[in-house]
């Protein structure tokens, strides 16, 4: 806990020292704007990291997209995923798509709504404005970054089941979707309480692109499927720290 409270210090005054170029920034447009949002959010994690005691690594099964917009999906297992991503996509654009709910909390709420694609999953007219506003940025050449379980993922398995969300936009804009591993971050602050952040490693996996060339609505099942084996099979083989009961890959 004392930990935790220290961490959130350093959350809180980086967050504050970057604030007044967030603002800038909102004046800037939702393109040029977001993206100088990002390149904070990055800073911010940099600094944070090295006074929280976090090592991250980037792994390369493959190599990340980056001459063009990509779907990125990963596991979904605490509330440092985020800052992770800020570790994790360093080279490319991207927006990711958040919880509508978090743009309540004070302050922070502020900077959350210029950098994330908020969505309301209660709304249909809110997930569809979520999904337009997707295809825009990957129209701008801005990779969209979702986590296909929608929370965390709370079971001992490796994930949680999907929603079709990021595979029905990577099939309409005929973008291809690449799986990213968050290995560490059930250790590092388990979703349970905030009060339980601790320092140590935080890895993210790039796996190999999965091209959705000549696919269709029809076929949303199917890429679905494939891509939660493809990371299922990898937070296995990784040995991800949540999975508690025997799973062997290719079940």
């Amino acid at each position: 806990m004392i930990f935790s409270i220290y961490a959130f210090i350093i959350f809180v005054s980086v967050m504050l020292l970057l604030f007044p170029a967030v603002i800038v920034a909102f004046f800037m447009g939702r393109i040029r704007g977001g993206n100088l949002v990002y390149d904070l959010c990055r800073l911010w994690a940099d600094i944070a990291f090295v006074c929280w005691g976090f090592r991250h690594r980037n792994i390369y099964e493959a190599e990340p997209l980056r001459d063009r917009p990509a779907v990125f999906v990963f596991n979904h297992v605490s509330f440092m995923d985020i800052p992770v991503m800020m570790k994790t996509f360093r080279k490319q654009h991207i927006r990711i798509l958040g919880k509508a709910e978090m743009a309540k909390v004070p302050l922070f709420g502020f900077l959350y709504k210029q950098a994330v694609v908020m969505v309301d999953r209660s709304s249909a007219a809110a997930r569809a404005k979520s999904l337009h506003e997707l295809k825009e940025m990957l129209q701008h050449n801005i990779s969209v970054v979702i986590a296909p379980e929608g929370t965390f993922n709370t079971t001992h398995q490796p994930l949680k089941s999907f929603y079709d969300g990021a595979f029905r936009l990577a099939i309409e804009t005929q973008t291809p979707i690449q799986p990213v591993l968050i290995l560490d971050t059930y250790d590092r602050m388990h979703y349970a309480s905030i009060f339980s952040m601790n320092p140590g490693r935080s890895r993210s996996v790039y796996l190999d692109p999965i091209e959705v060339d000549g696919l269709t609505l029809d076929q949303v099942k199917m890429l679905k499927e494939k891509v939660y084996h493809v990371m299922e099979k990898g937070l296995i083989r990784y040995q991800a720290s949540w999975i508690k009961q025997p799973v062997h890959a290719g079940e």
